[in-house]
């Protein structure tokens, strides 16, 4: 059985995958999140919930115990969760990480949707930059994800790019993003120690066609 930790199991993502893998007899899930009331309407007979603070100076490394890998989703202080992260890991002696990052945070985004980018996320990108930085400078086992702009859309239909390789893309589905969370879940071999840019085809553009 794999044991999976999920930082931030309370976000949109980690719901889809969550939902994906719930009745999965050979994943046993642990959520971890400030508030598990977010998840009354799920049934967790089958997990374990964690209810605290990611940057708590002991829990995260007690929830860390007994691990196979360590997915984290969460918004906000992205470099100081990924440095505790990365700590309470090797703490514990588990290897395997999929973090969610940001795009653009190797400047792989080119033209106009490059410079829109940066005006609405920059500050935003300097924390994700070092949050890459970290991990991948680490022992870990890691895959590093950069969507573009999520969309509540209901498919899964998304192309990847290798760090290094420009993203043109302008939106993904949360949906699409949790179906490659889970593939790397499921087969921790995949995309080791890689950063992968994730957009769904066919949708270059100045900014993404939701935003006015």
């Amino acid at each position: 059985m794999t044991h999976v930790l999920i930082l931030g199991a309370g976000g949109h993502v980690a719901r889809h995958v969550i939902d994906r893998l719930v009745n999965t007899d050979s994943i046993r899930l642990t959520l971890y999140l400030r508030d598990t009331t977010r998840l009354n309407d799920l049934n967790t007979s089958r997990m374990n919930l964690i209810e605290g603070d990611i940057l708590d100076s002991q829990k995260p490394r007690t929830a860390m115990q007994g691990q196979d890998l360590v997915y984290v989703n969460i918004n906000g202080q992205e470099d100081l969760i990924a440095e505790q992260t990365v700590m309470a890991m090797q703490a514990a002696g588990v290897k395997r990480l999929v973090f969610i990052a940001a795009l653009g945070i190797y400047d792989e985004v080119p033209g106009a949707f490059g410079r829109w980018n940066q005006r609405m996320i920059g500050p935003i990108l300097e924390r994700y930059k070092k949050a890459a930085r970290l991990i991948e400078a680490s022992d870990l086992v890691y895959t590093i994800l950069r969507p573009t702009w999520y969309t509540d859309t209901d498919e899964i239909d998304y192309t990847l790019t290798q760090k290094g390789e420009p993203v043109t893309g302008t939106e993904i589905a949360r949906k699409s993003v949790a179906d490659l969370v889970v593939k790397l879940i499921e087969n921790p071999r995949l995309h080791v120690n890689e950063s992968l840019g994730m957009e769904k085809p066919g949708t270059k553009g100045d900014k993404p066609a939701f935003k006015n």
